[in-house]
């Protein structure tokens, strides 16, 4: 079994996978301040929920677009294996074809995402990664990645609201929507939280298509991905592992070049 973590803004994923099957896989808030001894805690004390021992890891993968955490985590996870943390970045083999003005500036989690999606979907991909902020990654039909859009998360849209705002409040986006057309405050922000970043990835599919000449596979994870999708019109398949999944596979690439050693 292998050790994969994700680190994002807002979230830590830890997975714990084999070469066919995720094992299990969970979220913890990303702390900036914690030291590699506390997350090491964290990470020891997972696999004894899970009933997982440390000896069964043979090694670990890391993404990180949190620079402070890079080490401080992969400096956990060689605690708690013995063996070398592989980070995903320049000098591991993804192998991805990265067609856009300077390669080294995709993020680690974007490299993951599309790794993962190439080998379970059908190309073209349009992938959604709904996080603190929202990516979309685009692989055309022959592979490669062409490039992509950021825009603000649908969280960091509820914060502005409320903090740009003098009387508009701070609100949960963990309750449904009641209908599109809101008849108070709280509802009319959270309609058009959901439904307003619903109806633009819409739109930006239809106009992925457009640039494609080709309608593409349209493949949805990320924290929030499970919140929105349900009120997209267009066809998305959700995938809340397709970080995880595109870890374990990039680690098996390096692996059998010895460079877990």
């Amino acid at each position: 079994m292998i050790l994969a973590i994700d680190v994002g803004n807002t979230k830590i994923v830890f997975g714990i996978l084999d070469e066919k099957n995720i094992h299990f896989s969970c979220r913890l808030a990303t702390d900036r301040y914690k030291t590699s001894d506390e997350y090491l805690v964290v990470l020891k004390s997972l696999l004894e929920v899970h009933h997982v021992e440390p000896s069964q890891i043979e090694g670990s993968i890391l993404s990180s677009v949190v620079p402070a955490l890079k080490k401080t985590m992969a400096d956990a996870a060689e605690a708690l294996t013995g063996k070398h943390c592989m980070i995903v970045g320049p000098g591991l083999k993804n192998g991805l074809k990265i067609r856009i003005d300077n390669p080294a500036q995709l993020g680690s989690d974007r490299v993951a995402d599309a790794v993962g999606a190439l080998a379970e979907y059908r190309k073209p991909i349009l992938i959604f990664d709904m996080g603190t902020a929202t990516t979309f990654s685009v692989i055309d039909k022959q592979g490669e990645y062409r490039g992509g859009m950021i825009v603000p998360g649908a969280v960091i849209g509820l914060d502005a609201l409320a903090s740009m705002t003098s009387q508009l409040p701070q609100i949960s986006l963990t309750e449904k929507p009641s209908g599109l057309i809101g008849t108070n405050t709280v509802d009319s922000m959270r309609s058009g939280l959901i439904y307003g970043n619903a109806a633009m990835l819409d739109g930006m599919v239809e106009r992925v298509r457009d640039e494609l000449g080709e309608m593409p596979t349209v493949v949805a994870t990320g924290e929030f991905s499970s919140l929105i999708i349900p009120y997209c019109r267009q066809s998305v398949r959700l995938d809340q592992n397709l970080l995880l999944k595109g870890l374990r596979i990039i680690y098996l690439r390096n692996r059998r070049d010895g460079r877990n050693e």
